[in-house]
């Protein structure tokens, strides 16, 4: 017999669970980034919705998904591709190949979404903020204080 799931709104309240909004994408490292659309096009029937160079990231990289994903705010897969060795992609594509390199979660207010998991002893990687994906601001969770997971955290751009 399954049992039911909890109700969450009866337990103790999630450390930023009023500040997710939701899944915003899963990130996965590639070698070549057009070899990755085409696949994604063609077994999928995704298409690239986005693409920009990221120099500060060191990756080029490109938002793939259903067409209507925007518009829905419906999760997406961003493929990262290296711009050079030094990056952090190349250096984890050198490291565990090509593959699932990060989970992204969208919140509402980044600066206290970090506040709270610092407060709560926590690690992020950046002091500050950077610049993600179309002017996105971005934040990290260690990996060890994840359950193994390199945790993005993504406030998007105000349009």
């Amino acid at each position: 017999m399954v049992s039911p799931a909890p109700n969450p709104a009866s337990g103790p309240t999630a450390l930023i669970g009023d500040l997710v909004t939701a899944v915003d994408h899963v990130g996965i490292a590639v070698p070549d980034l057009e070899a990755a659309k085409t696949w994604y096009a063609d077994h999928l029937g995704f298409g690239c919705l986005h693409q920009e160079e990221n120099t500060e990231q060191g990756v080029v990289e490109a938002m793939v998904g259903p067409a209507d994903a925007p518009a829905t705010g419906g999760t997406q897969i961003q493929l990262l591709s290296p711009i050079d060795e030094s990056s952090t992609i190349a250096k984890f594509i050198d490291r565990n190949g090509p593959g699932l390199q990060q989970l992204a979660v969208r919140v509402t207010d980044l600066d206290e979404v970090v506040r709270r998991l610092t407060d709560a002893g926590l690690r992020v990687l950046y002091p500050q903020p950077r610049r993600g994906t179309a002017g996105s601001r971005i934040n990290f969770v260690h990996p060890k204080d994840a359950g193994g997971v390199l945790l993005e955290l993504v406030e998007p751009a105000a349009h």
